[in-house]
């Protein structure tokens, strides 16, 4: 059920993300009011369960979520007279829309009803029965694009709504999986690419970032994968706070070892591996990906020169000492951090966001009273007039002895 494609006098449910039914352009859904909640749900229930019905029990409990109503035949009779006013203001052809029936209610079959999560179930179910590669790939690809989100999404704390929404994502999942092996067998990287970015952006780190991976892998777009690689791992970092799970980080480690450039003259080679000129003075910002494989070097040296090598974490906290973890005054301190670290390190030092509000510096060759000296001086590039938002440091030596390395808190 694509936008922009409705054809006229069929009635379009929309389930996934934001509810909304639309009848030849016009939105009928209520969007504030409980009198416009309760249409909802009860349009809800009753046009995801055309076949059988919903139960008049079932329908008072939805309805009603609890609350002490005392003549609940009577309020569900109002409901469903209203409902039919509605329906029929919006032009909707007939007169009656939702039936009694023993037991309970139904609607009316008379208008065509299209809902996407029905059309999702039905190419699904056809898919399973289909043998034709190419044809069980394109239901496998159009029911993905079916999902546009959650299960009536913007209703979290409905029951039955959490249930179908557990179920419509397995279902998502058991499609890309097929989809996903399907373009691999075809080496159609290029769809393969497309979906991976469709289902990242529907959840991002759920670990779809590395269909991706491998379709631009795969395609020997080593650049592009590069790109993607460092995007994705800072993207989990910087953006959310938090760290890749080990299986993503994994998966792209494994991926990302496949990646071979093409053949290139040397002068081409050591151009491509200079850092850019227009970077800002001062500490070597990199991506965290980037940052790991200095740190992991840096230890191999260790046990060769024993140089002194220390590891900063700095983060930014409110007056009482706690880490100030949301906001546009995280990001905009964040910025300054950034700023006052860069400039107060030297060029062979090495910085990365590691997180919301902080960052971690490697400081090579260096001994524990410079890092103080330093921290002074982050703080002065850092602190403005009286503003109530500080920084916090904890700093570790990096001590290496062949074969054994062990990190010893200062």
């Amino acid at each position: 059920m694509m936008k922009g494609h409705e054809e006229e006098n069929i009635l379009y449910v929309r389930m996934f993300g934001e509810f909304s039914m639309t009848w030849n352009g016009r939105v009928l859904t209520g969007r504030s009011g409980s009198g416009g909640n309760q249409f909802a749900c009860l349009m809800q229930l009753l046009l995801h369960n055309r076949e059988q019905g919903v139960d008049k029990g079932y329908l008072e409990e939805v309805l009603f979520a609890g609350r002490d109503v005392q003549d609940r035949a009577h309020a569900i009779r109002s409901i469903i007279y209203n409902a039919r006013k509605k329906l029929r203001a919006a032009c909707l052809p007939g007169a009656d829309y939702i039936r009694r029936q023993p037991g309970g209610y139904r609607w009316a079959g008379e208008i065509p009803v299209v809902e996407d999560a029905a059309e999702m179930e039905r190419l699904y179910q056809e898919m399973k029965e289909e043998h034709d590669p190419e044809r069980r790939l394109k239901l496998c690809v159009d029911a993905c694009h079916c999902y546009q989100g959650e299960f009536l999404g913007n209703q979290p704390g409905s029951v039955w709504a959490a249930k179908e929404a557990r179920r419509y994502r397995e279902l998502f999942c058991a499609c890309m999986e097929e989809a996903i092996t399907l373009l691999r067998e075809q080496k159609d990287y290029i769809r393969m690419e497309k979906l991976g970015i469709y289902a990242t952006k529907l959840y991002p780190m759920a670990n779809w970032e590395t269909v991706t991976m491998e379709a631009l892998v795969s395609s020997g777009r080593d650049r592009d994968a590069e790109r993607f690689y460092n995007d994705t791992v800072s993207l989990y970092l910087q953006e959310q706070g938090l760290r890749p799970s080990s299986q993503l980080t994994e998966q792209l480690h494994r991926l990302g070892s496949q990646i071979r450039h093409t053949y290139a003259v040397f002068d081409d080679i050591q151009d491509e591996l200079e850092e850019n000129r227009s970077k800002p003075p001062g500490g070597y910002l990199c991506s965290y990906p980037v940052f790991q494989g200095i740190y992991q070097m840096m230890i191999r040296m260790l046990e060769r020169n024993g140089l002194s090598v220390y590891l900063m974490l700095c983060t930014v906290v409110d007056s009482k000492g706690n880490p100030v973890q949301e906001g546009l005054v995280l990001e905009q301190m964040s910025q300054r951090l950034c700023e006052a670290i860069q400039c107060s390190i030297r060029k062979s030092d090495v910085l990365n966001q590691y997180g919301k509000g902080q960052y971690l510096v490697l400081l090579l060759n260096t001994t524990l009273e410079n890092c103080r000296i330093l921290q002074k001086r982050i703080d002065s590039r850092f602190q403005i007039g009286r503003q109530r938002i500080g920084l916090q440091y904890h700093v570790k030596s990096v001590i290496c002895t062949p074969g054994m390395r062990k990190q010893v808190m200062e």
